[in-house]
């Protein structure tokens, strides 16, 4: 299997550009590993610490928690970072966000291979094959990355003696392939959520597409949300609809195939199944996307050996043709900018020279 390259670059830490904060005393839900929270502090609140005071209010977190938040500047006061013994005022306006992966089954370490690229004391780059769930959730308990992760990390203990546990940040899907962030720390997890959630980060995909696409880039901007006719998958709203959520998928031609197109996707943002419904909006399913109409023929001939062809791509690769190829991002410890690349899958790869294959003789 590739490996993904490493390169690293020194780098002095930046500030992080601020998100602008939710209404309401709710955590915004986030299709990031994350949330982000907003509380008023109300007249006559006694002036606790602000550690005791989050602590009281977001439920299913600990006061050590929320005081890593604090130390990675996660807790804005007024617009400002704020240490953890701060005490609240009334009309305070608090921001917070706070990592928060889905952890309401208890996670049983499995011993599953991992390609794993990249480690040290606060990250792990995992190489992600396709067919293999991130997090165990209804229908996938065992089997997936975090059993994989908790078996790896089963010797390695925090510097308070307790058991390493991985922390997530971000996901991929199912039956994407690619590059994914773990970090084996609550510090290092608040800094990497913070990365992400001010998208100040570069995530490129690669994707086979259906059709010839018109131009050699562009950018497609559209709300992405759960379809309200079938909630298995996302669909996109209106740009300024109240509906779904702010998306922008960035996209270039890496080569072309006449009816289909390999091209390169960079994410402005990260929502589920983004690039996916994306693509299928402007016309262009991914090839073999079973969830949004790309395991049809959508291009091509009637001649029975083209149907062949397409049959046997699809036996090749029996999943949407999408990879996370290349993730960089500021070190979450060192500040150190890092990023990480990594060759298409054998599946992906195997697809991509048939058809360079079939577009040469037709050409």
């Amino acid at each position: 299997m590739n490996n993904p390259q490493l390169k690293v670059q020194s780098q002095q830490p930046t500030a992080d550009s601020q998100e602008p904060m939710a209404n309401g005393q709710q955590p915004t839900a986030n299709d990031e590993l994350y949330e982000h929270f907003r509380f008023e502090v109300t007249a006559g609140t006694e002036m606790l610490r602000i550690d005791k005071y989050l602590f009281n209010l977001i439920a299913n977190t600990s006061r050590n928690k929320v005081q890593q938040a604090a130390k990675a500047d996660c807790i804005l006061v007024n617009g400002s970072p704020v240490k953890q013994n701060y005490k609240v005022r009334p009309g305070d306006t608090i921001s917070v966000l706070m990592p928060n992966p889905p952890n309401d089954t208890e996670i049983l370490p499995e011993n599953i291979p991992l390609n794993i690229v990249y480690e040290d004391n606060d990250l792990l780059i995992v190489n992600k094959e396709a067919g293999m769930v991130v997090h165990p959730a209804y229908g996938n308990y065992t089997g997936t990355l975090v059993n994989a992760l908790y078996y790896y990390l089963r010797d390695q203990k925090l510097e308070d003696g307790s058991p390493m546990k991985p922390l997530l940040v971000h996901r991929i899907d199912k039956n994407t392939s690619g590059l994914l962030a773990v970090t084996k720390n609550e510090l290092a997890q608040m800094r990497l959520a913070k990365t992400f959630f001010d998208h100040d980060l570069e995530r490129k995909y690669w994707a086979l597409v259906w059709g010839d696409m018109e131009g050699d880039s562009g950018t497609i901007v559209g709300n992405v949300g759960r379809n309200p006719k079938d909630r298995m998958v996302m669909t996109v709203f209106p740009e300024g609809s109240d509906q779904g959520k702010h998306a922008v998928t960035h996209w270039r031609v890496v080569e072309r195939f006449g009816y289909v197109t390999l091209i390169e996707c960079q994410l402005e943002t990260g929502r589920t199944h983004q690039i996916r419904v994306h693509l299928q909006h402007i016309g262009h399913p991914l090839f073999n996307d079973e969830a949004y109409g790309g395991n049809r023929i959508l291009k091509g001939t009637t001649f029975t050996k083209y149907q062949q062809f397409i049959r046997n791509c699809f036996s090749l690769m029996p999943r949407q043709a999408l990879h996370a190829k290349s993730l960089g991002f500021k070190h979450p410890i060192t500040g150190k900018a890092i990023l990480f690349e990594s060759e298409l899958p054998e599946d992906f790869a195997a697809v991509v020279e048939k058809w360079r294959g079939y577009s040469s003789v037709e050409s």
